[in-house]
């Protein structure tokens, strides 16, 4: 684990990183107020730049969080009982977090972008969208070979590749070959990281174009009232899941939320400044230890797991912003078209990668692959940069209840002891 003077450095670190982050917010707006038409072109194709990087970063990075998750289940042999609790909680919370958020979809019901604003940033976008049946659809995910997916950027395919890969990893003998494979895929995951942050130690560039395109659409008057509804259903999704739900969830196993929350604090701000779960794993394993008193055998178990498939706040995102997206693209979307995309968001949200941006780069992977504008990904990101610090606290907050909930379980249950 690190450390304090690491973690603190971690921290200071990512306090210059959001501050940066909130300077190109800033610098962008003014940009965009002015008015200018060689400005204007000019943001738009950084941010078209960045929308394609965006996009060619996101597919490999699902694909490799989701296989190498899965290939480490077979590792662990005597922690059944254990991993049962927390999958089970982890599959209950992130289908309320989801939940939660289309009922305020359909609640404040965000209205459509101009079309002006939908294209910028996209280049090619479908126009037959709608003669697609649900049968079809569904059809079109079971993949025939390995490389149409690919050609054809079909997500969800590729997405149902890498769940049977990496459960047929888990289950094989441990093998030297079977080493080979799987120390390859972890190379490839680490290469994929190093490129992220790469792109990350630029994206201030980025934001300043986005900022700069968002701000020149407020200014004319064309988008705030739509934006404004769609960032009030995930800001106010995300409030209620960690003020109501999650607390409810602690009540329901007989556990203080109060106490829990005042215990588990230090890891909720360091993912608040991080946003990144995977980078506060280590703060929120100690947290749990020495402040909150779970057991080890718990704590370096279920937190490691819940880091990669406890996505609540991943969730929420994944389902609103997808049917926003889809709706300016003119999806029609019904009852059944939004249980589905529930369906899919709680799906995708396990295994997504806990780096920052992380459900972003998973969105937009998914929205390229349904031909949705996409473009519309660029003009959100400015505001990601926030929603990204919340989301981040969201899901350690709900990793600390999972691990709390499962350390009671364990430790009243006799039949779940091992």
């Amino acid at each position: 684990m690190q450390n304090n003077s690491e973690q603190k450095t971690t921290i200071r670190a990512s306090r210059k990183q959001m501050l940066l982050w909130m300077g190109a917010l800033v610098v962008g707006a003014i940009l965009g107020t002015l008015s200018l038409t060689w400005l204007n072109d000019l943001m738009n194709f950084v941010a078209t730049v960045y929308t394609r990087l965006f996009q060619f970063v996101a597919v490999p990075t699902i694909l490799l969080a989701v296989i190498t998750t899965l290939t480490m289940f077979g590792r662990q042999k005597d922690t059944g009982r254990i991993f049962r609790h927390a999958v089970t909680y982890t599959l209950l919370t992130t289908i309320v977090a989801a939940a939660v958020g289309l009922v305020l979809y359909n609640l404040i019901r965000p209205g459509n972008l101009p079309a002006e604003l939908i294209h910028s940033g996209s280049s090619a976008i479908p126009q037959d969208l709608g003669k697609e049946t649900y049968y079809d659809h569904i059809l079109s995910v079971i993949p025939d070979n390995v490389v149409r997916p690919l050609l054809e950027g079909n997500v969800l395919s590729l997405l149902l590749i890498a769940f049977a890969v990496g459960f047929a990893l888990s289950k094989m003998p441990e093998t030297e070959n079977k080493k080979v494979v799987v120390k390859g895929l972890f190379g490839l995951q680490e290469l994929l990281f190093t490129l992220i942050r790469g792109l990350i130690r630029t994206l201030p560039v980025g934001i300043v174009a986005f900022a700069a395109q968002l701000s020149a659409q407020v200014t004319a008057g064309v988008a705030a009232a739509s934006l404004g509804r769609y960032v009030a259903v995930i800001l106010g999704g995300n409030l209620i899941q960690f003020f109501i739900v999650l607390p409810l969830f602690l009540m329901a196993r007989g556990l203080n939320p109060v106490r829990t929350l005042g215990r588990m604090m230090p890891a909720v701000l360091m993912a608040l400044f991080t946003k990144s779960s995977a980078a506060t794993l280590p703060v929120t394993m100690a947290t749990a230890e020495n402040r909150l008193g779970v057991s080890q055998k718990v704590s370096r178990f279920v937190l490691p797991i819940c880091t990669t498939i406890n996505m609540n706040g991943c969730a929420a995102f994944i389902l609103v912003t997808s049917l926003f997206v889809m709706q300016n693209g003119g999806t029609v979307l019904t009852l059944p078209t939004m249980l589905l995309w529930l369906l899919i968001a709680v799906i995708s949200a396990v295994g997504n990668a806990g780096v920052p941006m992380g459900c972003y780069f998973l969105t937009l992977s998914l929205m390229t692959g349904q031909g949705a504008p996409v473009g519309i990904m660029g003009i959100i990101l400015p505001i990601y940069t926030v929603i990204d610090m919340i989301e981040t606290a969201e899901n350690v907050w709900s990793d600390s209840c999972v691990c709390a909930m499962t350390d009671h379980d364990i430790s009243t249950c006799p039949a779940d002891r091992n």
